[in-house]
């Protein structure tokens, strides 16, 4: 809990040339990280984990900007790597994004007062066409050609424009894969999930079955909802839009409820669909108890627990402090495990090497309690009498 944190919400922005915004669902409160949260509210428990129940999971995500009105300072020291793996497909149609400085990939083109980095996972389906096809352009989508606001200071409305960037560019870079149909299949897409680290400010935007899992204190805080059809909120919106969810799939086709492409199972420009592109929003605030975020494909998530993830990360980074290792470690758990799935991560850590708990710390120290007899006949040995 962060104090006098402020929260402002706001209503979802609907772009008339793309799908519009799906009807609220009821708002059930999700099991994630809200720093923003009342401490005297009544916390709902809703275990996310997949391998648990999938049914009890909510796609409710309040759309809100955080704001630290405290003068403390803290800056995330940025430190990343990543691993991915085809594990028992024939191909594998997964990509990522990973920046850690984003000031000098950008250039010129970057005026925010904060350093940033930015991560993505996109993982197709149909083929890895429209993966691929996003990570090609999501610079441009997101930052280049974006309607980025323009600020020298990070203040509530700057946040809040750049949610509404944000969203744009999901569903313009949803349209984009529809108007590539002469390279793009129609029966191709593809899952994102992005992560925009602003100075303090962490800016998660989900678009299907990846997911965010954030390490504070040791423990395990999910950011983003698993946008699948056993999810009871996702579902009823799909069936309020007319879709229907057969034998755990939508329409009996796919096991996601949103993505970009998959424009064969999308209604025209203008009309609300049961598939839709448009993410859903969670910001938090970093603090000095934020370890580390892990962001992974499905693949992963279907054998491995939040919790599981985050111990395993938490403990080889204890041992040799590098994320390429603890993300590729990550990856070798979900192959033992039997996942079917193409398996892809992203470990971005928020502290120094040097912040980091040495392996000799950690090693418990042994006390030998022995008694002067004892102690008496070991010297008597050791002396050769």
């Amino acid at each position: 809990m962060v104090a006098d944190a402020q929260v402002f919400c706001h209503p979802t922005l609907a772009v008339q040339y793309l799908c519009l915004p799906s009807p609220t669902a009821p708002k059930i409160e999700p099991d994630i990280f809200d720093v923003a949260r009342d401490p005297t509210d009544t916390p709902i428990s809703i275990d996310l984990s997949r391998r648990d129940s999938a049914l009890s999971c909510s796609t409710s995500v309040p759309t809100t900007t955080l704001f630290d009105s405290t003068t403390r300072k803290y800056a995330p020291k940025i430190r990343s790597g990543s691993h991915t793996d085809i594990g028992p497909r024939s191909s594998n149609e997964d990509e990522h994004i990973r920046i850690d400085d984003l000031c000098s990939h950008l250039g010129s083109n970057y005026t925010w007062p904060e350093s940033s980095s930015f991560y993505a996972v996109f993982d197709g389906h149909g083929g890895p066409d429209a993966a691929v096809y996003m990570k090609n352009n999501a610079m441009r989508f997101f930052f280049e050609d974006a309607e980025l606001p323009q600020t020298a200071d990070i203040d509530e409305k700057f946040l809040q424009d750049l949610e509404t960037s944000h969203r744009k560019s999901f569903l313009l870079a949803d349209k984009a894969l529809a108007d590539e149909h002469s390279i793009i299949d129609s029966y191709c897409g593809t899952t994102a999930l992005t992560a925009l680290v602003l100075g303090r400010h962490l800016l998660i935007a989900n678009a299907g079955d990846c997911r965010a899992v954030l390490c504070r204190k040791g423990n395990a805080v999910q950011l983003s909802q698993d946008h699948r059809p056993s999810c009871q909120v996702e579902r009823q919106r799909v069936e309020n839009l007319g879709g229907t969810i057969e034998y755990g799939y939508l329409n009996g086709e796919l096991a996601v409820t949103r993505a970009l492409g998959d424009w064969y199972m999308k209604l025209p420009f203008g009309s609300a669909s049961p598939l839709t592109a448009e993410p859903e929003f969670q910001w938090t605030l970093l603090t000095e108890d934020d370890e580390f975020l892990i962001i992974g494909c499905d693949g992963i998530w279907d054998v491995i627990s939040n919790q599981e993830a985050v111990s395993l990360v938490h403990s080889e980074l204890r041992l040799h402090k590098d994320p390429q290792q603890c993300a590729r470690e990550l990856i070798n758990q979900a192959l033992m495990r039997d996942t079917c799935d193409n398996v892809t991560a992203i470990i971005v850590c928020f502290s120094s090497p040097e912040n980091q708990d040495s392996v000799a710390s950690r090693r418990p120290r042994l006390r030998l309690c022995m008694s002067d007899e004892a102690r008496s006949k070991l010297r008597s040995l050791l002396e050769g009498n």
